[in-house]
């Protein structure tokens, strides 16, 4: 499996959330080192990457894609 950077997770997210204040809708896939990561796997890594901070306290290192 493809893991992302904790820098290139939060590019993505950022991406995201521009996408999202322009539009008002999700993307269909976010797009970062040429990998493209459709709705469903982005929203469970965002829900992951929250649920790891509250149980570790801390941002992980790296986010796996899927």
């Amino acid at each position: 499996m493809k893991h992302l950077t904790l820098e290139e997770y939060r590019e993505m997210v950022n991406s995201i959330m521009d996408i999202r204040n322009n539009t008002g809708e999700m993307p269909d896939y976010a797009k970062i080192s040429n990998i493209k990561i459709p709705r469903e796997d982005y929203c469970n890594m965002i829900e992951r990457v929250n649920k790891f901070i509250l149980e570790m306290g801390r941002c992980p290192r790296s986010v796996q894609i899927g």
